[in-house]
């Protein structure tokens, strides 16, 4: 039997408020009392990955049960910016020497295929959390310059996804930016996380699925037919598999110099008029350290972020979620001639990066049916729903051919 600490690390997932958190139907009503003794799967961390998978485990007839020590669709997910993107934060020429030709043009393909599978998936249970498909921008900036993403994009359309290179005065005369180049690519998408969180808790609950909080899990223990959790309550439950969704707050079993933590800040504008019709339908983002990636929602809003640092804590500071504020609106002045005036909403989040830029679904050392879904990166979206369809797949005692690409490293 595998006796093992749960406790995972813990963090202040976000600083300041993010604009998803004021829509409606962005959160669901979970029970609060552990009143479970067994489910077949347990998922741990009610957020994005959480969703994805209660909701593909309930789709294959699966009794689940979520739970989070804080409350549903409140960790990390509201302080995403959304940018569905199939690209992937490490680029896939760079990709390719790093892990081998055929795992990265594996993991860029997949990643596309995601991205289109989630947008189907939302039509299908008809979410109402303003998915829409949009093409991505990626400006040359000082880390890739016009002749690296040249290459970049000769190497996706090599595997069969759609890239356009864009010279400096094509860049100019369709979108008004001064770079001397930019890919451009149609797989992307954008939503309002938080709605789309909810949407999926409620189908799974449909199915019969449990959402309880706060619950927090401070012990596991593998029996041979199942895992036993202990709550900080003293309360146990049984499953036969547990999911661990928990993001960064990973399992101390997880922790490996493959992965770090790091922080991010983000705005949201008050809705404007007259934007360049260009921006309300297109992701950009740039090929620079710090970088800028900007989109916008419906109502005309520009949602905004960038300038990460490799710190897990520095996120936390409100003066420094006020200066680097500043500095995201006047980045996207200068770029895009567009004047935001004072952000509606800002805030700030620690989130996970990998060497790799790959994120994690594996199961976790030690254990048989204890695994984890860690969608790292700036795609944690798009990965979660990778990590939800191979995680599924293992339950069933299925092999997901692309679970090698992201195992546990």
């Amino acid at each position: 039997m595998a006796d093992r600490d749960a406790d995972t690390r813990k963090d202040d997932l976000r600083t300041g408020t993010p604009f998803w958190v004021r829509t409606s139907n962005s959160t669901v009503s979970g029970e609060v009392s552990l009143n479970v003794d067994h489910a077949e799967v347990i998922v741990v961390g009610a957020g994005i990955s959480g969703a994805l998978v209660a909701e593909a485990l309930t789709a294959r007839g699966r009794s689940v049960l979520v739970i989070d020590r804080r409350p549903p669709v409140r960790g990390s997910t509201p302080a995403s910016t959304a940018m569905i993107q199939h690209e992937i934060d490490v680029p896939l020429t760079k990709l390719q020497r790093q892990i081998g030709t055929a795992k990265a043009n594996a993991a860029w393909r997949r990643s596309a295929k995601a991205v289109n599978d989630l947008v189907d998936l939302v039509d299908a249970l008809r979410i109402d959390c303003a998915m829409e498909r949009k093409p991505a921008l990626y400006l040359a900036g000082d880390q890739m310059g016009k002749r690296a993403l040249k290459a970049e994009a000769e190497a996706r359309r090599a595997i069969g996804i759609e890239a356009e290179y864009l010279t400096a005065a094509q860049l100019a005369d369709e979108y008004g930016m001064d770079r001397t180049g930019a890919i451009r690519s149609v797989a992307s998408a954008s939503a309002n996380p938080a709605q789309l969180t909810a949407g999926l808790l409620t189908r799974a609950i449909k199915r019969g699925a449990k959402v309880i909080s706060p619950v927090e899990i401070t012990d596991m223990a593998e029996l041979p037919g199942g895992v036993a959790l202990a709550t900080r309550q003293g309360e146990v439950v049984t499953a036969d598999h547990v999911v661990f969704c928990t993001g960064y707050e990973h399992l101390p079993q997880m922790q490996t110099s493959a992965h770090h933590v790091t922080s991010t800040w983000a705005l949201a504008s008050k809705p404007l008029k007259r934007l360049p019709e260009w921006m309300t339908q297109t992701i950009v983002w740039e090929a620079s350290d710090p970088y800028l990636y900007f989109r916008t929602d419906a109502s005309g809003r520009i949602i905004a972020g960038g300038e990460d640092e490799d710190a897990a804590t520095t996120n936390s500071d409100p003066d420094k979620l006020q200066r680097k504020a500043v500095i995201i609106a006047r980045k996207l002045r200068d770029l895009t001639g567009v004047d935001i005036g004072k952000p509606a909403y800002t805030w700030s989040a620690p989130f996970s990066v990998t060497t790799d830029g790959l994120p994690i679904f594996d199961t976790v050392p030690g254990f048989s049916r204890v695994h984890t879904v860690m969608g790292f990166g700036g795609n944690g979206i798009t990965f979660s729903v990778i990590g939800a369809q191979i995680i599924a797949a293992r339950i069933a005692g299925k092999r997901d051919p692309d679970q090698e690409i992201f195992s546990y490293r």
